[in-house]
């Protein structure tokens, strides 16, 4: 698999500072496991904070706590066993999606637009950033658009092309209201990505009008 678009250096760092939400966190992370130039970039960055926390003089820490850590670990492993008693059916039916993500529970396509489906995530801590499948099949072009906030696109399988190239399993594709797309699948199989947003598609034209109140995304 030969990866051509990656998140950006900023989104890379801030992965590495742990400064993302879990929605963000998500998707940069999907990229990472199958991105091995991504992972040396991100190990580089955290050897890099890692030494400069080690400089710093030591702080003496506040009276309880060690004891208010040990209660929160304690919180952990309840919940952590609560949940491995639960029988939650993931998303195992999804080719090239991070077993991490496998885990969460599952949900079923819902239609948005011909020949699109999308599938909620459901993350397990709040988020301001909301995750979801994106499923479209060969062929299909997309309505030019762009944002109201961001988008974050990881390719699972298939692929489709715009105006910033071509984009396949492994690619991260960043979209934001600076970015106006008009995605086509190019791919002869159905094309599926992990995607991460804020705010609303906005389409463009005439056309885009007319359709925007019978897509929700």
């Amino acid at each position: 698999m030969t990866i051509a678009h990656h998140p950006s250096d900023e989104l890379l760092t801030a992965f590495a500072a742990g400064t993302l939400d879990l929605g963000q966190h998500v998707a940069v992370a999907t990229h990472l496991t199958g991105c091995p130039h991504c992972r040396r970039v991100v190990h580089a960055m955290e050897h890099v904070g890692g030494t400069v926390l080690s400089d710093l003089p030591a702080t003496p820490m506040s009276p309880g706590a060690f004891a208010a850590i040990e209660a929160q670990l304690d919180g952990l492993a309840s919940a952590v066993a609560t949940g491995a008693r639960k029988v939650v059916a993931g998303f195992d039916d999804v080719p090239g999606l991070p077993p991490f993500v496998r885990d969460y529970p599952s949900s079923s396509w819902q239609w948005i637009a011909p020949k699109v489906h999308l599938r909620p995530v459901r993350l397990p801590d709040a988020s301001a950033t909301r995750v979801f499948l994106l499923k479209s099949q060969p062929g299909t072009r997309m309505i030019e658009h762009t944002h109201s906030g961001f988008e974050m696109t990881c390719v699972l399988s298939g692929s489709f092309v715009h105006a910033g190239g071509r984009f396949g399993p492994g690619d991260f594709d960043f979209g934001d209201g600076s970015t106006d797309h008009e995605v086509m699948i190019d791919s002869a199989e159905a094309c599926i990505c992990l995607v991460a947003m804020q705010g609303k598609l906005k389409l463009n034209g005439i056309l885009g009008r007319l359709l925007q109140p019978l897509i929700r995304m």
